[in-house]
């Protein structure tokens, strides 16, 4: 089978794009009809394609004949805590095929490689198993996952032996204990994730400054009287990581949520995250989403089983190893 030509990606292969990514948006809202409509338009696609570009983008885009039938962009984010790295997000590939994906990276990787960016991270539609595994077959492994679901429309009851009740200021010391156990539990087996870890002095200072904020919900879980777990609620739009097609309309996110170690199975983390879906539905959001690391045992299986299906997910490949 004859191959497609690839060369670098053009300012002037945008609208193109714009057309392949509308197209593969289009395809998943067949099996995710949450996310938001408008980018099947190919003009709005094609925006978010040139937002990639003007944000530093690189990449390749495969041609056939006249008709341009992939393309792959990637940037460098800042931040010590991703290494030298190089994103492909939600706007940074179409295909017509997803065997082509493997001849972009090919090509894209070359150029970042060259700028000395060794760790690469994609965002791929779960649905697209075809598009899955050809990323496999370039040796990328499952890092993270994005997860969306419908809010419920009754409330949530809690486990008899728990109570959940919106957080008070005089919960500041123990909301942030809880900050500093997320990023704890992350770094052990079989996560072993290298994320900072901040002072506890830090932790409350930052709670402190932001406790008053409007739009955010946050809420504990106690047991005999004793705060044992909390987590955070707002509007998705809050959140550094959900932008551009991964961003439903009218969306809440379930941002934080961590147990203390000792209070783990009590069914605490289920009633938290049960407790956000009612803070959702009281603000007026009609879906949830949120994230977790594929290799965190607890998140992994607690958050599917409130009903987030996986939207997309986050591939990562660190070369020379």
């Amino acid at each position: 089978m004859t191959r497609p030509e690839i060369r670098p990606f053009r300012p002037d292969d945008v609208p193109a794009a714009g057309r392949l990514l509308a197209a593969r948006h289009a395809a998943h809202r067949t099996v995710e009809p949450l996310l938001a409509a408008r980018f099947e338009d190919p003009a709005v696609a094609a925006a978010e394609v040139e937002a990639v570009l003007a944000a530093g983008g690189s990449g390749a885009v495969a041609v056939e004949g006249d008709e341009v039938t992939g393309y792959l962009l990637g940037q460098s984010k800042p931040g010590k805590a991703w290494g030298p790295n190089a994103w492909v997000e939600a706007a940074g590939q179409a295909v017509s095929q997803a065997e082509t994906v493997r001849d972009l990276y090919a090509a894209a990787g070359q150029e970042w490689v060259q700028q000395d960016l060794s760790a690469h991270y994609v965002l791929v539609p779960a649905h697209d198993s075809a598009l899955v595994d050809a990323w496999f077959r370039l040796g990328f492994g499952l890092q993270h996952v994005h997860g969306i679901c419908e809010v419920p429309d009754q409330p949530s009851t809690p486990p008899a032996h728990l109570t959940i009740r919106a957080a008070r200021r005089e919960d500041i010391p123990v909301l942030a204990e809880l900050d500093l156990a997320l990023p704890a539990h992350q770094a052990t087996a079989p996560t072993w994730s290298a994320g900072e870890v901040p002072t506890l002095e830090e932790a409350v200072a930052d709670w402190e400054e932001s406790f008053d904020d409007e739009g955010w919900g946050y809420l504990v879980a106690e047991q005999d009287r004793r705060v044992v777990g909390a987590a955070v609620g707002c509007a998705l739009e809050e959140s550094s990581t959900h932008k551009s097609l991964t961003l439903p309309d009218h969306a809440g996110f379930l941002g934080f949520a961590a147990v203390l170690p000792e209070a783990r199975g009590l069914g605490a983390g289920r009633a938290l995250g049960e407790a956000t879906f009612d803070w959702m539905r009281d603000n007026g959001f009609t879906s949830a989403v949120t994230d977790w690391r594929a290799t965190n045992l607890l998140s992994s299986r607690t958050w599917p089983r409130l009903g987030y299906r996986p939207s997309f997910l986050r591939l990562h490949r660190h070369l020379g190893y």
